[in-house]
């Protein structure tokens, strides 16, 4: 299993995608596992509440940009992923009653999600299919970043 890690960052509002972990080759032959979530604010915070969840996507949708995944290895193979990040125009096509996580804080917090051994979220091997952070609620529109770690 080869590890790679991606990340991307918007202003946050209802129901907005920050950056979208998909399976971009046309056969991929592996699935994805997502193990490691990080989510901050990037810019002075209010004193104010945020939702953010992980959520099942079955289409990428139209990203502001793109980012390729990082391998943790640098010897390692590219990765059969791609990301989207925010500010999408068309969101991606997210899978009704299909969220894995959901984490609400404090915009002054910053939240670590690692998740226990066999407990990773998977993404299928199926071309265009995902995982979405997104900014599920949120009382202000400050930008935030999220960090994802995950293994093909």
């Amino acid at each position: 299993m080869e590890k790679f890690h991606g990340h991307g960052s918007c202003a946050i509002g209802t129901d907005k995608a920050i950056l979208n972990l998909f399976r971009a080759a046309a056969s991929p032959t592996s699935r994805a596992k997502l193990y490691d979530l990080l989510i901050g604010c990037k810019t002075t915070p209010a004193d104010l509440a945020s939702q953010f969840c992980l959520q099942r996507t079955s289409a990428v949708g139209t990203e502001g940009s793109g980012f390729t995944p990082v391998p943790l290895d640098p010897d390692g193979p590219a990765s059969a992923s791609d990301f989207g990040v925010g500010v999408f125009s068309a969101e991606p096509t997210k899978t009704a009653n299909k969220e894995l996580l959901a984490i609400s804080m404090n915009q002054r917090a910053s939240v670590r999600w690692v998740a226990a051994p066999g407990g990773e979220l998977i993404i299928p091997a199926t071309q265009n299919n995902g995982i979405c952070l997104n900014s599920a609620l949120s009382t202000g529109t400050t930008a935030h970043e999220g960090s994802i770690f995950f293994e093909e």
